[in-house]
């Protein structure tokens, strides 16, 4: 199978582990080679619930025995999807109230994009330095890594970069800005998270010149930080909120969230103004509506805060220089790229799945299943700490 992978399956980068999945569930990634591996990636901020959770598999297994895909999206009313909107509107806070299904979450950023375009009749987008939104035209547009974007140029005009938690670039944002778009937590660049109340003063400055606030959550969203979307640690709420990764427990997914009154210009002038086929898969929400719900019944981000100690206590090390983020949303720093890529091969042979950041590759990423228990913690970290000994 290994060789085959790398035969027939494009690849993403010219060292790609080629590791032979046999199963998974809850914590562990188990392999082909009859080992167990910790999972501490949960497959990029995905797997919410941990892998294969009976509740998500149910679920599927439930909706996959009544109907798969029947009309393209918005035309047809299903159940799962409906009751997954209106869970996302009840568990919200106003002016957040409609939510557009997509199949992931860079669709969801162009779609956003789109969406503050068209209610503004403005052009002019503002983005943040080192921030990371995904990778269709639209979304690496609106990224601000000039590496990873300079290949694929041109791309969309009448961008603009201002720094992450500078208060000075906050007059860049002008009568001419049809919006913000900014990760509530920097994820590529080392999950950096907002200080001095910036967000506050950011949204403050949106109000003023009449720009709309996107507030991209696909990662930190959905418990990660220990509320549902990390902007409620802050005190404001976006005029458009993007989610992905984890909302679906597994499973390809996107959205987008607004007001009604936002919301609604994408259905005319012209009509179909965001058009999805697969978007709101009844299986996907199936999958998507069993995760939310158990996010929020489960008490498992009343959790989050102690998972977040635990692993700072346990992670003092004299080649870790810092730790970044919040909740299960960890960064730590061990100094250089070429030493983090060893201790994650390292952590790999001794059975701990970890990985690096895209745009900073000197931090170490931890963003493990919200389900992950104090004794795994313990586990995994002592294996971290056995690799940073030896290397």
């Amino acid at each position: 199978m290994k060789s085959d992978f790398f035969k027939y399956q494009a690849q993403t980068t010219q060292f790609a582990a080629g590791f032979e999945v046999e199963k998974a569930e809850g914590s562990y990634i188990y392999g082909k080679d009859g080992r167990k591996y910790l999972d501490f990636v949960a497959g990029v901020s995905a797997n919410t619930l941990g892998h294969s959770h009976p509740k998500i598999v149910e679920a599927i297994k439930t909706q996959a025995e009544k109907y798969l895909h029947v009309m393209v999206y918005g035309e047809y009313a299903q159940e799962m999807p409906v009751k997954l909107c209106q869970l996302l509107a009840e568990a919200t806070p106003n002016p957040l109230e409609v939510t557009y299904l997509v199949n992931s979450g860079a669709e969801a950023i162009d779609g956003s994009l789109k969406l503050a375009k068209r209610y503004t009749g403005r052009e002019e987008i503002v983005s943040f330095k080192n921030s990371y939104h995904g990778n269709t035209h639209g979304a690496l547009s609106v990224s601000g890594n000039e590496y990873h974007k300079r290949e694929f140029r041109p791309l969309l005009p009448m961008v603009t970069f201002i720094g992450f938690n500078d208060e000075k670039d906050l007059e860049r944002i002008t009568d001419k800005t049809a919006c913000v778009i900014m990760e509530t937590i920097q994820g590529a660049a080392g999950f950096l998270v907002p200080e001095n109340d910036y967000l506050k003063k950011l949204k403050a400055r949106c109000e003023e010149v009449g720009a709309l606030l996107i507030l991209d959550e696909i990662q930190p969203g959905f418990g990660r930080t220990g509320k549902l979307f990390a902007f409620e640690h802050y005190g404001i709420v976006p005029d458009i909120l993007v989610m992905g990764k984890g909302m679906g427990g597994g499973v390809p997914v996107g959205a987008f969230m607004s007001s009604r009154e936002i919301m609604e210009t994408l259905s005319h002038s012209p009509k179909l103004g965001h058009i999805t086929t697969f978007g709101g898969n009844p299986l996907i929400a199936a999958s998507s509506y069993a995760t939310l719900k158990e996010v929020l019944n489960s008490g498992l981000m009343n959790e989050v805060d102690e998972k977040e100690k635990l692993f700072r206590e346990l992670l003092v090390h004299s080649k870790i220089k810092n730790i970044n983020g919040r909740g299960l949303m960890l960064a730590v720093n061990l100094g250089s790229p070429e030493y983090t890529l060893n201790v994650a091969k390292r952590c790999m042979e001794k059975g701990l799945v970890v990985f690096w950041q895209l745009y900073r590759n000197e931090y170490l990423r931890i963003s493990p299943p919200l389900t992950l228990s104090l004794a795994e913690i313990k586990e995994g970290c002592e294996i971290i700490l056995q690799v940073l000994d030896e290397e």
